[in-house]
Formats: C-alpha cells, structure tokens, sequence
C-alpha cells in the first residue's frame, strides 16, 4: 500500500474560496442541510475575517489543495475564566479519509483555543456518524450530555 503524502494544516484564507466551497458542499450534503448561499457567503467572510471568535483551517495534501476544514469558535463560559472553544464544522474530503486529516484540524483547532486561553474544546456529531466516531473517541471524551434545540425566528 503506497504511503499518503504528507498533510499541512494552516489557517483559511480568502484564495481558498472555491475549494472550501467544494468541502463546505459536501459536509452540508452529509447532514442534509441546503443553506442559502448568502448564508454561506457570510460563513466564509467571517472565518476569512475571524470574526465574532471564529477562525478556520484546512488540511491540504502535497499539491497544496484543500482536502478538509475545521471551524471554531471562542466564547464565553459561566464555567471558566477562559471561555470554551466550539469545534462547530469538521469535514473531510472522502477521497482524504483514512489517514490523519481529520485528527491534523482537531488539533490545528485545539492549539489555537489553548493559545486563546480556553480551557476545554468540545463538538458534537450525529449518533449514526460511527466513522468520525471512531476518531473522536481517540481524541476526546464522549460526554454524557443531551443536546436540545429551538430555533428561533428571523
């Protein structure tokens, strides 16, 4: 089996445009979501931008292509001086799964909020998604919350 190349993770930037938008689309098609592209558009404006505490990163093969993306966001805590650090967006291009992309961002996400000063990193999953499973339960710990939701108008 021949071995992968190797994999660099670094910070988005504006010229990633169009292949975030080709790995955006496809981790919106695996939680069957359709966002409206001004949605979408504003997502990469404020990542580019790292506003609001949000920052981003890809995985990038030996060609310098974006095979995968990570988001965070830094917030606030009632628990800790620190704040919290919401790995909320990971995907993985399919053809790049299998070696070490995924666990490249979750620690690419994890250093930056520990040099943001956060004190815990955390993300959730669909129960059915066993494959990023089996990395998370690697890296993290599964908690025992349950998570509610409501949206809101406007």
């Amino acid at each position: 089996m021949p071995v992968p190349a190797p994999v660099t993770v670094r910070p988005l930037r504006p010229d990633d445009h169009r292949a975030w938008g080709e790995l955006w689309d496809g981790y919106l098609r695996f939680y069957r979501e359709d966002l409206p592209a001004e949605i979408t558009a504003e997502t990469f404006r404020r990542l580019c931008a790292g506003a609001g505490g949000t920052f981003a990163f890809v995985a990038c093969d030996a060609d310098a292509q974006p095979v995968g993306l990570a988001h965070g966001v830094v917030h606030a805590s009632t628990w800790s001086p620190g704040g919290y650090c919401y790995l909320e967006d990971l995907f993985v291009d399919p053809a790049a799964r299998g070696g070490d992309v995924g666990r490249l961002l979750i620690e690419a996400v994890a250093a930056e909020a520990q040099a943001r000063g956060t004190t815990k990193l955390y993300w959730q999953t669909q129960a059915f998604n066993g494959r990023a499973r089996s990395l998370y339960d690697q890296v993290g710990t599964l908690s025992s919350s349950v998570i509610y939701e409501r949206d809101l108008p406007g």
